[in-house]
C-alpha cells in the first residue's frame, strides 16, 4: 500500500524559509530578484519571506546596487549580530575554542595546549569549559545560540567518538562535554522577543553540535575561503594529523564527505606512521612528521607536541636558504603533491585548497613546488582543469568550521533557534 505524505502550509512556508535563507548567508548579498531567480520561488513568496526574516532581525538590507535600466537593487544580507556562536576545535595538540558572530566574524579566541598521545576524555571535557568561559568573559553569553566543536575522528551515534590519533576508541565525548557547557549557559539562548515577530530564540539547553573537524573545516573554506563557488572542491586539513574534506555544489548549501587521505600510501616501505602503517602521507607532510624529518637531518630532538607550529615556522624560515631545511621542504612537497594528484586523478575536482595550520604555515612557502609535483604525477587533462589554492580563513580556521555547526542548523530551521 503507498503511502501518501502530505505537506502542509506549514511545512512549505518552513522549507521556503530554510532556502532563502541559506541562499542569503551562502551567497549574500544578494537581490530579491536574484532569490527569486535562484530559488524558483515566487516573486511574491520570496517578498513574504524576506519581510519574515527582516522583522525577526535575521536579514537586514546592505546598501544597492545598480540594475540595467531600472532602479537600483537592495541587496540582503544576514545580520553579523544577530547573535554569536562558539566553536571548538580539539585537535591532537591543543584545544583551541572562538567566539564568532552570526556572519562567522571573529570576536576572540583562546588555546591551551595538550600533553601527551594519550588524552584523557574528561580532562579535554573541562579544558573546553575553560575555553569556552574565557572567550565570553566580559561579553554576552545569552547571545550565543550553539555551539560546535570538531575532533580528529569520526563521529556515531550522536556523539561517540573513535580517534586513534588520541587514543580514543567509543569515547562518549558529546555526553562528557555537555555538563561542562551547560554550566556556562545555566538558561539556554536568551528567552528575549525581537521586535515585529515571533521570539526566535526559547529558553532551553545550549544546542551542542559534534563532527569531524575535516569536515567542519571544508564546510568553513567552502563557505567564507578559498572554496567558495566551486562545483567540487577538496579541503585539506594539514596539521599534525592530515586529513581531506571533499564539498560538491548543492542546490542550497554543499554537501561535504570526508575521507581518511592522510592514511593513502605515497611510498611503498616508506616512514612509520602513526597509524602502524608505512609510507603513508600524514608521515610526510603532517606538522611534527616534517619537524622529526628535519630533526633526523641535523641530528637532534624533535620539537613535538604544542610547540611543533613555532619548530615548523622556523624551519619555513631557515628553507629560505640552502640546506637541511630546503631539503625537507622540497620533499614534503613532493609528497604533497603526490596526493593531491592521487585525490585528483581519483575525484577530478575543480579546486583543491591547502589549509589548516600547517597549511598557513609552509603553504606560501611551497604551493609552486606542490602544484608542480601535481602536474608531473596527475593526469593531464585532470591537471589542467584543477587549481591549487591556499586556505583564506587564517590561524583559527579549524575553531570557525566547529562553529558552522550551529550556524548550519540556524540554516535549516530557517533562522529559528528555538
Amino acid at each position: 500500500m503507498t503511502q501518501v505524505v502530505r505537506q502542509t502550509t506549514r511545512d512549505l512556508r518552513r522549507h521556503n524559509r530554510a532556502a532563502l535563507l541559506s541562499s542569503l548567508y551562502l551567497r549574500g548579498p544578494v537581490s530579491r530578484l536574484e532569490l527569486v531567480a535562484e530559488s524558483g520561488l515566487s516573486a511574491a513568496t520570496v517578498t513574504n519571506v524576506v519581510s519574515e526574516l527582516i522583522a525577526d532581525g535575521v536579514v537586514a538590507e546592505a546598501g544597492s546596487v545598480e540594475s540595467d535600466g531600472g532602479r537600483p537593487r537592495t541587496l540582503l544580507a544576514v545580520r553579523p549580530d544577530f547573535g554569536h556562536v562558539v566553536g571548538v576545535d580539539v585537535g591532537e595538540t591543543h584545544v583551541e575554542v572562538g567566539l564568532f558572530d552570526c556572519a562567522l566574524g571573529t570576536l576572540g579566541t583562546v588555546r591551551h595546549p595538550l600533553v601527551g598521545t594519550r588524552l584523557d576524555p574528561d580532562e579535554v571535557a573541562g579544558l573546553v569549559r575553560t575555553g569556552i568561559a574565557e572567550v565570553l568573559e566580559g561579553g554576552e553569553p545569552d547571545a550565543v545560540f550553539g555551539v560546535g566543536i570538531g575532533v580528529p575522528g569520526a563521529v556515531r551515534d550522536g556523539g561517540i567518538v573513535h580517534a586513534p590519533t588520541l587514543g580514543w576508541r567509543g569515547v562518549a565525548f558529546a555526553d562528557l562535554v555537555h555538563p561542562h557547557i551547560q554550566a556556562l549557559f545555566p538558561s539556554g539562548p536568551s528567552p528575549e522577543p525581537r521586535p515585529g515577530g515571533e521570539p526566535p530564540w526559547t529558553p532551553q539547553k545550549m544546542p551542542v553540535h559534534l563532527d569531524n573537524r575535516a569536515r567542519t573545516l571544508g564546510q568553513a573554506e567552502t563557505w567564507r575561503g578559498a572554496g567558495r563557488g566551486a562545483e567540487r572542491a577538496i579541503v585539506a586539513l594539514l596539521g599534525v594529523g592530515v586529513g581531506a574534506a571533499v564539498a560538491t555544489a548543492g542546490r542550497s548549501h554543499p554537501d561535504i564527505t570526508t575521507s581518511e587521505w592522510g592514511h593513502t600510501v605515497v611510498k611503498a616501505g616508506g616512514a612509520a606512521c602513526r597509524c602502524g602503517s608505512h609510507g603513508c602521507l600524514e608521515a610526510y607532510v603532517g606538522t611534527e612528521a616534517v619537524v622529526r624529518h628535519y630533526a633526523d637531518r641535523v641530528g637532534k630532538e624533535p620539537v613535538i607536541g604544542d610547540e611543533s607550529d613555532n619548530e615548523l615556522a622556523r624551519i619555513v624560515d631557515e628553507a629560505a636558504g640552502d640546506g637541511p631545511a630546503a631539503d625537507v621542504l622540497a620533499e614534503t612537497a613532493e609528497h604533497l603533491g603526490i596526493g593531491i594528484a592521487n585525490l585528483i586523478n581519483l575525484l577530478s575536482p575543480d579546486r583543491v585548497v591547502l589549509s589548516g595550520s600547517a597549511g598557513a604555515i609552509m603553504g606560501p612557502a611551497i604551493l609552486p613546488a606542490v602544484r608542480d609535483a601535481v602536474r608531473r604525477h596527475a593526469l593531464d587533462y585532470l591537471a589542467e582543469r584543477t587549481e591549487v589554492v591556499l586556505g583564506r580563513l587564517g590561524p583559527e580556521a579549524v575553531a570557525l568550521g566547529a562553529a558552522t555547526l550551529p550556524i548550519a542548523q540556524l540554516l535549516a530551521n530557517g533562522g529559528r533557534t528555538g
